[in-house]
């Protein structure tokens, strides 16, 4: 009698980016989302469901994975979409992997059950977190995963998150030795950009270019210490075994204040007082500033609304992790990992507002200290596996990072393919970021042509757009030719002009009516040749 064994369930293919272990995690974390359906089954495709439940969510579907698209627009795309592609919709669509998923795997999770945890889309901001919550309360108990059973008291118990392998993901990040930082910017910049490095040796983190690095930061003491004040609180007090002001510095979120804190300090107020906070928690603004009111400033706005402070913390987010483009090559760079960093610095109403992370490792991180880091595994943002295709590269600012690390990847394995960079700041003198290297790797021919554009230098803003127009018939025979493209930098904006300049040069220079210079792009990006990284 012939025994029939059925193979062993794997729902992440071999060609998947993944380390052997990775792998058999993963497909073992998916295995358990899909839960019985799968048993002895082959192999989901992306966005297959298990034959009883709806459509889930993936990006081959999904007319309205368009990080530039307002959330009306993609939620009309959706309105007669399944459930998981509903809450696809409201993600950022930049799968930028800060919730630790892509968009659609987070969808996936939320439905399924795997994932409570709703405001994890950091791009995606309270709107996505209230759109979400909307959808979870139309359709939250027809979801295609059990209920979280009931403990004694009535409560559901505190799921804790799954960890995944050590450094490789956010539940599970390891701790490494912050090394330095040499600010980018020569005098008379307007910004303050920082080259960070930080030393790997001692974790078990490899990487590829392309791929990004979380990092937790900590709030800024002051802000910190000024919540503080405003509560009233005492800054020893213990709250859950450690002190409120640590709890503060490095467990929960400072920036825009959350929609529970307004339902707490609507509970603390009566009159108008409370009929504004209540419209500011159902994310309406009644008075013109709900767009710069973070935690201090709600309480400022509300000044006798005081809560106790352990129920003033259960109001806040949980402090999330910011991603980072790497801007270093393992083979270039051993053991250590490099950032482009822009220290983000502001005032408003009187009041000094800071980036946490970008001010963390900008100013307040000591050297040779501790940082608690993981790795996020690219998306399809990766050098093409063939060394002889020609690479297009365009990032403004700091968008740069990733093609740094492109560039020192390419001269590190003598890549015979052509490399041409778009690069684009304010000025010249102050913001030409990596100016030395970028020439020498010029000099040395890894650098095939570098185009610059300077928005503050003349009588004329100049984009990195206008410079590809520019290079127009250039740039055309380097796609005809094979070259791959890529983008690394603001979703909504420039990223957007990147694709319209690419439209506009398939149509002046390659012959093509408006509707075939759109596919043309749309072609490009399903072959894999256009690649962003968009944040």
């Amino acid at each position: 009698m012939t025994q029939h064994v059925t193979p062993p369930l794997v729902l992440i293919p071999e060609s998947a980016p993944f380390s052997a272990d990775q792998r058999s995690w993963l497909s073992g974390y998916f295995a358990a989302l899909l839960g019985p359906a799968v048993e002895g089954a082959t192999a989901l495709a992306p966005g297959e469901a298990p034959s009883t439940g709806p459509k889930l969510a993936d990006n081959d579907d999904a007319p309205w994975h368009d990080p530039s698209m307002p959330m009306t627009d993609r939620m009309e795309l959706a309105k007669d979409k399944s459930e998981p592609q509903k809450l696809m919709a409201a993600m950022a669509q930049q799968d930028c992997g800060q919730c630790g998923y892509n968009c659609a795997d987070y969808a996936n999770a939320i439905f399924l059950k795997s994932e409570e945890r709703l405001n994890l889309c950091q791009p995606g901001g309270k709107e996505t977190l209230r759109m979400l919550k909307r959808l979870d309360e139309e359709f939250g108990a027809s979801g295609g995963g059990a209920a979280a059973p009931k403990a004694e008291g009535g409560d559901a118990p505190q799921k804790e998150p799954e960890l995944g392998p050590l450094g490789y993901c956010r539940e599970n990040p390891v701790e490494a030795t912050f090394l330095s930082r040499t600010r980018l910017n020569a005098p008379g910049g307007e910004k303050e950009t920082w080259h960070i490095e930080i030393d790997l040796k001692d974790t078990p983190i490899t990487y590829e270019v392309g791929d990004s690095l979380g990092l937790f930061p900590a709030n800024a003491p002051a802000l910190v210490d000024a919540v503080i004040a405003e509560l009233g609180a005492r800054p020893e007090r213990k709250i859950g075994g450690k002190t409120l002001r640590d709890r503060l510095l490095t467990e929960y979120a400072l920036g825009a204040a959350p929609d529970n804190l307004y339902q707490l300090l609507s509970l603390l107020t009566s009159g108008e007082a409370r009929r504004k906070a209540q419209a500011l928690a159902a994310g309406e603004d009644p008075d013109g500033d709900a767009a710069h009111l973070d935690v201090l400033g709600a309480l400022h706005k509300f000044p006798g609304a005081r809560p106790d402070a352990e129920v003033f913390l259960e109001a806040l987010d949980e402090l999330q992790p910011r991603l980072y483009s790497i801007s270093s090559s393992p083979k270039m760079d051993v053991g250590r990992v490099s950032l482009t960093v822009d220290a983000v610095r502001y005032n408003h109403r009187s009041r000094l507002r800071l980036g946490v992370a970008s001010t963390h490792l900008g100013e307040r991180l000591p050297e040779q200290t501790k940082v608690k880091i993981y790795l996020q595994k690219a998306h399809g943002f990766a050098l093409p596996e063939d060394l002889s295709k020609d690479v297009i590269m365009c990032g403004p600012g700091t968008g740069i990072a990733p093609f740094r690390a492109f560039l020192r990847e390419r001269a590190a394995t003598q890549a015979p393919g052509r490399n041409w960079l778009f690069y684009g700041h304010q000025r010249q003198a102050s913001d030409f970021f990596y100016k030395e290297e970028m020439n020498g790797l010029k000099d040395a021919r890894v650098l095939t042509r570098l185009s610059l554009a300077w928005s503050r230098d003349g009588s004329e803003k100049t984009y990195v757009q206008d410079r590809m127009r520019e290079n127009g018939a250039e740039l055309w025979k380097w796609l005809e030719g094979g070259a791959h493209f890529y983008v690394c930098g603001d979703a909504k904006r420039m990223a957007k002009d990147v694709e319209r300049a690419i439209i506009d040069v398939a149509a002046s220079h390659g012959g093509k009516n408006p509707d075939e210079a759109v596919a043309y792009l749309a072609a490009l990006k399903k072959a894999g040749r256009y690649q962003a990284d968009v944040y």
